[in-house]
C-alpha cells in the first residue's frame, strides 16, 4: 500500500522519543510524529500522552524522497467544518499562544500589562526615547564627573600634591 500525503491510517506506536513518538503503519512501514503534532497543547514529555503499543489515528503530513515519513496525531483529529482547533495552554517556553500577538487578556508575552495605541503597539505607560536618552545622558555625566572627582587626587607618583 502507498503512502500518500492526506491520508488518515491507523497505527501503532513502536517507539518514544523526546522528540516524538514511532508509529509503525501497515506493512512494517514506520512514520515519525514531532512531538509538535502530537496535540493542541504544549507538549512537555511525549510520554505523558503516548505509550508503546497504543494504536492511533495520524495523518500523513509529509512523505521525503528518503522514505522519512511525517505524521499527525492532532491534524487527524476530525472537526466540524470551520471549527479551530481548542486554543492553546500557556505554560511552555514562550507561553504558549495562538498566532496573534497580544491574547492573554491583557498582558503581553512577558505577563505585563498593555495598552493598544493606534498604531497597534503596546504603551506602557514608558517614556519616549528622547526621554531615555536624555535620562541616560544625565546618568552618565553625574558618574563621569564622580568618577574625576574621585580619582583626580589618586594621580601621579610620589611627592604629588593631595587635595
Amino acid at each position: 500500500m502507498a503512502i500518500e500525503v492526506g491520508a488518515k491510517l491507523e497505527g501503532k506506536v513502536t517507539g518514544i522519543t523526546h522528540f516524538g513518538a514511532f508509529v509503525d503503519l501497515s506493512g512494517g512501514v514506520t512514520g515519525l510524529v514531532h512531538i509538535s503534532e502530537i496535540a493542541d497543547n504544549y507538549v512537555k514529555d511525549v510520554k505523558d500522552h503516548l505509550k508503546i503499543d497504543d494504536v492511533v489515528k495520524v495523518k500523513v503530513i509529509n512523505v521525503d524522497k528518503d522514505g522519512k515519513i511525517g505524521l499527525s496525531i492532532k491534524q487527524a483529529i476530525d472537526r466540524p467544518e470551520g471549527s479551530a482547533p481548542p486554543p492553546r495552554a500557556s505554560g511552555g517556553p514562550g507561553g504558549g499562544g495562538g498566532g496573534e500577538r497580544f491574547n492573554r487578556g491583557g498582558q503581553d508575552r512577558g505577563g505585563r500589562p498593555f495598552n493598544k495605541q493606534s498604531s497597534g503597539r503596546p504603551s506602557f505607560g514608558k517614556p519616549s526615547f528622547e526621554d531615555k536618552m536624555s535620562r541616560f545622558l544625565k546618568d552618565s555625566e553625574e558618574r563621569i564627573s564622580s568618577l574625576k572627582k574621585n580619582t583626580e587626587g589618586k594621580r601621579g607618583g610620589r611627592g604629588a600634591k593631595r587635595v
